[in-house]
């Protein structure tokens, strides 16, 4: 496929078929290395690294959109004449990637992880990987992204790999990294460690149960409160407020716990609230984070009472192999068979929730790797602070420097087999003997005494690999070419759901690897949300509507009265995902670009409105239709041929119209650069769009209409006309072609065939200068972006000009939709006003827009008011528009009014007849009387006016 293979003229399509074109153009770009990025170019970087997906099945809506927003900069900045980089890969995703491979194993085998060995596991994990990284990146062309593809990388290639382990080490001997006992975030559907950000946090309704633990000493009992009952079984100490004099008496003493009587110690605790519950807690350090902080204070036991599927272990006496709710249930049941249980009392509980599994996240005692955050919190909200990383929107900073505020270490191993591996080896006669190693394969100690070594079986948290993604996918640890030219990347582009699961810590670690800030700016996008549907149901519940039922629903079907709806994020649950292959599909992939980017506002929420889909498909066949008559009127029996085309503008003969055109393109190209160069992509997308339909279409299409057809102005006029709508035509589809990139580069190429090619000669105006100099790139995609080429011809005085015709045609238009005129019938028009005023003065130099705007059989300029039956006026800065109705419609006219005369007669006689009564007028209520006499005087009235009217037809038509 080359670029001059494209249609020509007379085969251009009446409709625009995305099927036909995307496919096409992919493969052109992609084979001719238009994407490639070169390090050793002379021109700026420009780098954007895709936030790699995850390798566990399709781009979602969510990606469509991401991907949308950085394609339109990296193509808005490679127009613009960047080296513009835009980096492909993909995320291995530990927990997500292995949760779904294990279900999937049992699903098709029967078989669980735990039934693999480690490396037969794991090959398996790669081909999966494999098959679902192809689809991915598939998808990824699809939806048109720009991206190197000879730079794929993978958070678990070698050079990823590479890097983790240089990282890990680095920190490691830095101190920054170390390994302890600590109280985790435990997922049991998982079975592995998370981080306090991957933890979301639900209300539910549950109770606050208040319990009797007897005293050891026999004294009586100690009343607790706790909203966990199941962690009772791992109860270490109860604990009281020094402040609370209710107790004081008791500190010292012990109590038995039931079940296990194992003696609590009465404790002070300065952090407990005397005005909770009862003022005593029951002291739980495995099993909580706050008593886990008491517990090493008051240097405490600690006894994990779970196991790490979740449930409970042999320190819960009869209670052991229940899960945590069969635990809860069942303790509650025997507190209360052992007169125990005092009450329970209903209490919103915030409970917290794998953000991966949802799993009721269990705070669990384990040995975990951490990286010491404290040393980082400064230089963390410094970058934000000081604007060397900025946050746009910036109302995020706030939110940023919350999760600043209450850092805590960061766990980042994980109990899983698929990952980066932590590269640390235990020697198994002495585990406080550790190597740390950053090579390949294994040291060289374990390699002399495999024997007497273990590696760690743990993870790295994905998020510690996807913290080094902006500098390892550009070679880091080496020096490479790469390295230097492209890092920093220019900016990152993501949703706002990640800002402290990546976002931060890609900034800590590429300010301690590389010493600089992996990006200046990052821009956070909302989420897209979807609409949902549902019934409820008699019993209780709620049923979703189905696909077939949603889709006519999201197309403006009227709900019936027992649908509800709300807009929520994008679940398969709710029914409420949009799949983006399915709308490429429907609507075309340039559809699918701009109503992502003219949704994308920078607000949290995106509510995707499905018809925005089907509106930017009419839109694209709009630009096509444009397009279309603009190649057809560049040939037939007066082509203009590319010698003619070369020799430039005749800008001696540029009318209004032309000149406005000019001058409202300047300032279109001015403010699409402002908006891409602020990140108002919403902004951007509807100014281009606008531009192109409103002002290049339905006015300066249109008034060109007559030049090109032969009834108005000069041969010579006429290819100036001509060269304008090609050099505006060239300007649009390439302003719109970081947003819309296939159906642009389709007109590029047709429009290239046609009139590109030639030689630049001098003298010749800029206009024409740039369009062939844009012709001259092989592609759109490579061709240079729209600028401001004279600035003086963004003119306010040719604006309000034009702007007065605009009001004219209006008011013409308005005036014939109020006199019901059908649109093919011509009406005179005549505009009154005084000689000297420059209103007068320029509707008259102009009248031909006018003339090709509107139906008009002819346009009359009087001083004084003429005398014209049946007309309607209108006024518009101080000119009078009149328009009188044309006789056919006269005609029509007098037979609707002969129609309303027999009818206000008959109204008349009726009414006279009944108010002639004497018998009528003196047994009807007053008010009905006075009521026919009004109606009787009005009809009257009115058949006077209309019997007029047919006079003056009468008179009109004789």
């Amino acid at each position: 496929m080359t670029a001059d293979q494209g249609l020509n003229e007379n085969e251009i399509p009446k409709a625009y078929s995305a099927k036909d074109v995307e496919q096409k153009w992919l493969e052109f770009w992609h084979d001719n290395n238009l994407f490639r990025a070169s390090a050793d170019s002379a021109k700026p970087a420009y780098t954007v690294s895709i936030p790699p997906p995850n390798v566990t099945g399709s781009l979602h809506m969510g990606h469509a959109l991401g991907v949308t927003l950085q394609d339109t900069l990296v193509r808005w900045k490679r127009m613009l004449g960047y080296e513009a980089l835009y980096v492909p890969g993909t995320d291995h995703a530990g927990i997500a990637t292995q949760t779904a491979i294990e279900r999937h194993l049992i699903k098709t085998q029967g078989k669980t992880r735990k039934e693999f060995s480690r490396e037969d596991f794991l090959k398996y994990v790669f081909s999966w990987k494999d098959e679902y990284e192809a689809r991915i990146l598939n998808q990824l062309k699809k939806v048109g992204a720009s991206l190197d593809f000879s730079r794929l990388r993978f958070t678990m290639d070698e050079g990823c790999s590479k890097a983790v382990r240089t990282i890990f080490k680095k920190m490691y001997d830095d101190g920054l990294i170390y390994r302890g006992d600590y109280l985790v975030n435990w997922d049991p559907v998982t079975q592995t460690a998370i981080a306090d950000d991957e933890v979301e946090y639900e209300d539910r309704s549950s109770f606050l149960w208040h319990f009797k633990y007897p005293m050891e000493d026999g004294s009586g009992f100690v009343e607790i409160a706790t909203t966990r009952p199941e962690t009772m079984l791992g109860d270490v100490a109860i604990a009281v407020s020094p402040k609370d004099e209710r107790y004081k008496a008791m500190v010292g003493k012990r109590a038995l716990l039931p079940f296990l009587n194992r003696p609590l110690p009465i404790v002070n605790d300065r952090r407990i609230d005397p005005e909770f519950g009862t003022g005593m807690v029951k002291i739980t350090p495995a099993h909580d984070p706050n008593d886990y902080q008491i517990g090493l204070d008051l240097n405490l036991p600690m006894i994990n009472i779970m196991t790490p599927d979740g449930r409970i272990n042999e320190n819960g006496g009869s209670f052991q192999g229940m899960t945590m709710a069969e635990a809860r249930a069942a303790i509650i049941r025997e507190m209360k068979a052992l007169g125990l249980l005092i009450k329970e009392e209903p209490h919103n509980h915030r409970v917290g929730v794998s953000y991966r599994s949802k799993a009721v996240i269990e705070p669990y005692l384990s040995k975990q790797w951490f990286v010491r955050m404290s040393g980082f919190k400064d230089e963390l909200r410094a970058a934000v602070e000081t604007k060397e990383v900025r946050l746009i929107p910036d109302n995020w900073a706030n939110t940023y420097f919350h999760w600043i505020d209450n850092l805590r270490d960061w766990c980042i191993s994980r109990q899983l087999w698929w990952g980066h591996r932590i590269p640390v080896w235990y020697h198994k006669n002495d585990p406080d003997k550790v190597i740390c190693h950053d090579g390949e394969g294994v040291p060289e100690e374990v390699m002399k005494a495999p024997d007497e070594w273990i590696q760690e079986e743990d993870v790295l948290d994905t998020w510690f690999s996807s913290g080094l993604w902006p500098f390892s996918i550009l070679g880091w640890p080496e020096k490479t070419q790469d390295l230097k030219k492209f890092y920093p990347n220019s900016v990152l582009l993501t949703g706002h759901d990640i800002l402290f699961f990546w976002v931060a810590r890609m900034i800590l670690m590429g300010k301690y690897a590389m010493d600089k800030f992996p990006f200046p700016e990052v821009v956070l996008h909302g989420l897209i949300y979807g609409k949902s549907y549902w019934r409820n149901n008699p019993e209780g519940g709620i049923t979703y509507c189905n696909d077939l039922e949603r889709v006519d629903f999201d197309m403006g079907k009227p709900l019936p009265k027992e649908v509800q709806s709300k807009w929520e994020k994008m679940s398969k649950t709710k029914g409420n995902v949009i799949d983006p292959l399915e709308i490429i599909e429907l609507y075309g992939t340039d559809a699918m670009r701009m109503a992502l980017a003219s949704s994308a506002t920078q607000s949290r929420e995106i509510d995707l409105d499905r018809r925005r889909f089907e509106e930017f498909k009419n839109f694209a066949n709009k630009v096509w239709n444009g397009a279309r008559f603009v190649f057809m009127n560049l040939g037939g029996e007066n082509p203009l041929t590319k010698e003619e085309f070369q020799k430039g503008l005749d800008e001696s003969l540029l009318s209004l119209e032309d000149r406005w055109i000019l001058s409202t393109l300047s300032r279109t190209v001015a403010e699409v650069n402002n908006k891409l160069e602020n990140y108002l992509f919403d902004q951007a997308a509807l100014q281009a769009y606008d531009f192109f339909w409103q002002e290049f279409c339905s006015y300066f299409v249109e008034i060109a209409k007559p030049f090109l057809f032969g009834k108005q102005g000069t041969q010579q006029q006429r290819k100036n006309k001509q060269k304008l709508l090609a050099i505006v035509l060239c300007q649009s589809i390439r302003l719109l072609h970081p947003m819309a990139p296939f159906i642009t580069e389709e007109l590029f190429q047709l429009l290239k065939g046609k009139i590109g090619g030639g030689d630049v000669t001098e003298g010749i105006d800029p206009y024409t200068k740039d369009a062939l100099q844009a012709l001259q790139a092989k592609a759109a995609a490579v061709a240079p972006y729209p600028s401001v080429l004279r600035k003086e011809d963004q003119s306010k005085e040719i604006d309000l000009a034009f702007d007065l015709v605009g009001k004219v045609v209006y008011s013409i238009r308005n005036l014939r939709g109020e006199m019901q005129v059908p649109p093919g019938e011509e009406t005179e028009v005549h505009i009154i006003g005084h000689p000297s005023d420059s209103a007068m003065e320029s509707i008259q130099q102009n009248d031909t827009i006018i003339k090709a705007l509107v139906k008009v059989k002819s346009v009359n300029f009087h001083t004084e008011e003429p005398k014209l039956n049946f007309s309607s006026h209108q006024t518009v800065e101080g000119l009078k528009i009149m328009i009188p109705l044309p006789q056919t419609l006269i005609k029509q006219e007098k037979a609707r009014l002969a129609k309303e005369e027999n009818r206000l007669q008959y109204q008349l006689d009726k009414l006279s007849k009944q108010l002639s009564s004497e018998e009528f007028v003196a047994k009807a209520p007053q008010e009905l009387v006075a009521k026919q006499r009004g109606d009787m005087e009005k009809a009257d009235r009115d058949l006077a006016e209309v019997r007029r009217k047919i006079v003056e037809i009468d008179n009109c038509l004789a």
